[in-house]
């Protein structure tokens, strides 16, 4: 099935087997679509080269930088790139499910039915707590900043998700120059504090595997008191997500005022050259 409104934007780094096995998936599950960006996040000569060899196979566009510049840079740079209204957005170290094909259309009718959402998600480690039915599956997301509980706050996500290309005129592009967590939450915040609206698929495990296999494991080193099983640890974890999140919400700007530099034809002016300084197109 052929998506001529959508780019297929995939963020990798060091896992070109992982890369490839996302690309040989979505051809296997006849997904194709109007463009396909891989932003790359200044990986090795070697993944780089292979990289180079898929696109042989794959029709696809690789934007490159010369150093890693993190997941923030790495987002914005090939974002950026995107020529169609919306954007598939995928880590390379993701797997689509046979039943993708099937949830992405219906995904892709509601965005184009319903102006008022921003993004429909695929995956997540766990149940959005306030959901409102939506169809085929699809639940409206329901943020309520006075309901109990932290996990309210993970209302955006990196995980793989449909959203609207003009994205970075309405919440902000992705903070640069700080660790992967906090560029998420950054954008998460920018997200509930501009009012942006979600549909989630309530079998959020469905669509999507997440792989890292021994020989390309994730590249990102969570925090150890994070990931900490301690009840106590839990609890005071929870305490401080719930006031500090609460704090954030109502009293720190968290969008980017970094100007984009190249707005694509979803509305803006090119005021400087594309591609920026540093970024290869190939």
């Amino acid at each position: 099935m052929y998506f001529n409104s959508v780019t297929l934007l995939i963020t990798h780094y060091n896992r070109s087997l992982s890369l490839e096995r996302l690309l040989r998936t979505f051809s296997k599950l006849d997904c194709q679509f109007e463009d396909i960006v891989v932003s790359d996040d200044g990986s090795k000569p070697e993944h780089i080269n292979y990289i180079q060899k898929l696109q042989e196979q794959f029709s696809f566009r690789l934007i490159t930088t010369p150093v890693n510049k993190g997941l923030g840079n790495n987002i914005n740079k090939g974002q950026d790139a995107v020529n169609t209204p919306y954007t598939l957005y995928v880590q390379e170290d993701f797997v689509p499910k046979p039943l993708f094909k099937k949830k992405f259309v219906e995904a892709l009718a509601a965005l184009e039915e319903d102006q008022e959402y921003d993004m429909v998600r695929f995956y997540a480690y766990f149940k959005y707590p306030y959901l409102k039915p939506y169809k085929h599956g699809f639940s409206e997301m329901i943020f309520n900043a006075w309901a109990w509980g932290y996990k309210k706050f993970y209302y955006y996500s990196d995980h793989p998700h449909l959203r609207r290309s003009n994205f970075f005129q309405k919440f902000g592009r992705y903070h640069e120059g700080i660790k992967v967590e906090r560029t998420e939450y950054k954008m998460m915040f920018s997200f509930l504090q501009k009012k942006g609206k979600a549909l989630f698929y309530e079998d959020y495990q469905d669509l999507f595997d997440q792989v890292n296999t021994s020989y390309e494991p994730s590249t990102v080193t969570r925090n150890k008191w994070r990931e900490s099983g301690n009840p106590f640890i839990l609890m005071m974890r929870e305490a401080y997500r719930y006031l500090r999140f609460n704090f954030d919400l109502h009293f720190t700007p968290s969008t980017s005022n970094e100007k984009s530099g190249h707005l694509n034809n979803q509305g803006g002016k090119d005021d400087d050259k594309f591609p920026p300084k540093g970024v290869v197109v190939v």
